[in-house]
């Protein structure tokens, strides 16, 4: 694919037209640089002044469906990367080698748990033992931040000092056991006499990466992985299922919200999902605690969030596709049959899923977040149209729109042209502009 060339002076007509019409949407109909709920401090800092990184990211997914018995037309949802703090979803890309017959239809939709989206594939019926490769990749811009201007100091909060709307992420549920007398005993040998949020979190990650280390190699390479819940993963160690729940009830504990994040990360392998943990900092905002690698902060650009689970996803859980005995883990897909379920074997066959960094760019502030504020809103309009029935003109904008979003992500992802970038996407956004009805 090329991309065609925009003389200078109609790219740089084309960007006045945006602003004016992106400074009107944040006007009159606020479109937020996060997916941000009332009482929530921002992560990024509106003082930074430095250049700010782009890096475009994608995460490629195999999903191998086999069937145990004949089924008839049924839905599979999987997750797909929110609107979210620091990252955009940009486009859903179905590969070639997809079995594209058996898609009837397919869509992307606002999750019931915001900011949170899935994949809504609809499926031909399936005979006794057929099987269903799904091939795509989500395209997703996400903005660096290292959270360098995270304060050294932040008082563990009272819970009558937290934002209701953080308040979702302190109950006890049955993965991560806030009541559990073992983990209190933990976390309070952790905390010590500091009532530091930073510090207090500065020793539970190392913790929760080092602990009975051993038992998890025996686990790991046996085959034998227990339960993922936090209590077990404190006795024995665990997977980063367990070492996500583990630091989740250690906050909890002390009235400090904390969530299981489903990611992708560059780890440079094929794996299934990957869990790490945010933290919510008073005055501040949510911050990443990457369990596996014992590191908090971890920077934004090292993996794409697929869902943030609230705690009804840690009730809803199910048992490790590869490690049969280990049960404990979030949902990311759905199956409307029990006839239907994905394929597994070792992440080398089957289904499997890795992300992996495209290209980045280092702009000024504004810069970015125009590209980014254009890419939320370009985003939203290819949602919306994503899958519905179209006619006449309405289709060819609709067609020309989809264009000029592929041609944006080549631009950045082989020349690293964000100027080229925002011209392609402000060509996607006027021709959505023409589809009515």
């Amino acid at each position: 694919m090329t991309i065609g060339s925009v003389p200078q002076a109609r790219f740089k007509k084309l960007l006045a037209i945006s602003c004016i019409i992106l400074c009107s949407l944040l006007i009159f109909s606020p479109i937020p640089t996060r997916s941000q709920s009332p009482g929530e401090t921002s992560t990024i800092s509106s003082a930074a002044i430095a250049d700010q990184e782009l890096y475009l990211l994608r995460v490629e997914h195999y999903i191998q469906l086999n069937a145990s018995e004949d089924v008839g037309v049924f839905h599979l949802r999987f997750s797909f990367p929110p609107d979210y703090a620091y990252q955009v979803p940009l486009f859903l890309e179905l590969h070639n080698d997809s079995i594209l017959s058996a898609i009837l239809h397919y869509g992307i939709e606002n999750d019931s748990l915001p900011p949170n989206k899935i994949i809504n594939f609809t499926l031909q019926p399936m005979k006794k033992d057929d099987s269903v490769l799904l091939h795509f990749s989500c395209w997703v811009l996400v903005r660096s931040h290292n959270f360098s201007d995270l304060p050294p100091y932040i008082k563990i909060p009272k819970k009558s000092q937290l934002p209701e709307v953080t308040k979702t992420w302190l109950v006890s549920t049955k993965q991560v056991q806030v009541h559990s007398l073992l983990i209190r005993l933990k976390a309070r040998q952790l905390h010590g006499l500091s009532d530091n949020l930073i510090r207090y979190a500065g020793r539970i990650a190392p913790f929760i990466k080092n602990h009975r280390f051993v038992f998890f190699v025996i686990g790991l390479n046996t085959g034998l992985l227990l339960s993922q819940d936090a209590r077990t993963t404190l006795l024995i160690n665990g997977e980063n299922v367990g070492r996500s729940h583990l630091a989740c009830a250690f906050f909890r504990i002390y009235h400090i919200p904390a969530r299981v994040l489903l990611v992708n990360n560059d780890q440079g392998f094929w794996t299934q999902m990957h869990y790490m943990v945010e933290y919510y900092c008073p005055g501040y905002g949510w911050v990443l605690l990457e369990t596996t690698g014992g590191k908090t902060p971890h920077a934004t650009h090292r993996q794409v969030i697929n869902r943030i689970c609230y705690p009804q996803d840690e009730e809803d859980t199910k048992k490790d596709y590869i490690y049969r005995f280990m049960k404990g883990e979030e949902r990311w897909l759905w199956i409307d049959t029990d006839a239907v379920f994905p394929y597994y074997i070792d992440c080398d066959r089957g289904s499997k899923s890795q992300m992996f960094t495209e290209s980045q760019v280092s702009t000024d502030q504004m810069t970015a977040s125009y590209a980014f504020v254009l890419s939320q809103i370009v985003f939203r309009y290819y949602q919306r149209f994503l899958g519905t029935t179209l006619t006449g003109e309405n289709q060819l904008h609709y067609n020309n729109a989809i264009q000029y979003q592929k041609q944006a992500i080549v631009a950045f992802q082989q020349s690293q042209d964000l100027d080229g970038y925002l011209t392609s996407l402000n060509l996607a956004y006027n021709e959505y502009q023409h589809i009515h009805g």
